[in-house]
């Protein structure tokens, strides 16, 4: 039986990555927004307040969700470029979807990823080969991870959550 919370398994954790496996891991990043509209646009309010799961989140507060995680990512992954193995501040995802932000239309956020998105993919394709080895440390997690990592990490996290949304959605 297949875990709900995880459609496609666990979340990556290597630490470095095949010029490969980068290119994959930057093309689902730069193609999550178009394919998140094409998912979500013209959806009636019904079913974007439709959980994926029980007791999980509702496809609005998982579009929501995406833009403050990716915006979290970028941040954590200009810091890695600029600072010499950074702490990222951690925050509490669970608590940033019950804030009222949430229950907007969708627009902001899928905006946001637009231009986000954009910039992310244009910054890791500009990356040399040391640059993919800079780490940064998550302390809530205990564990260093490279930019090779990040890259993985969110790529996975976007066809994560447009997994959670194809459950609502069909």
């Amino acid at each position: 039986m297949t875990d709900a919370r995880y459609p496609l398994g666990p979340m990556p954790q290597r630490l470095a990555l095949t010029p490969q496996e980068r290119s994959e891991a930057v093309q689902a990043i730069r193609a999550l927004p178009a394919e998140l509209r094409a998912l979500v646009e013209g959806q009636p309010d019904t079913l974007l307040e439709t959980p994926y799961r029980e007791g999980g989140w509702t496809v609005r507060q998982v579009v929501h969700h995406l833009a403050d995680s990716h915006l979290n990512a970028l941040v954590r992954l200009k810091l890695a470029l600029t600072e010499d193995n950074p702490t990222v501040k951690p925050y509490e995802e669970g608590d940033w979807a019950e804030l009222p932000d949430t229950r907007l239309p969708l627009e902001p956020s899928l905006s946001l990823l637009d231009g986000l998105h954009t910039r992310w993919a244009a910054l890791l394709d500009a990356l040399t080969p040391g640059q993919w080895a800079r780490e940064w440390t998550h302390p809530a997690q205990g564990q260093t991870f490279t930019v090779d990592t990040l890259a993985a990490m969110y790529a996975w996290h976007g066809r994560h959550h447009l997994a959670h949304i194809r459950q609502v959605t069909g």
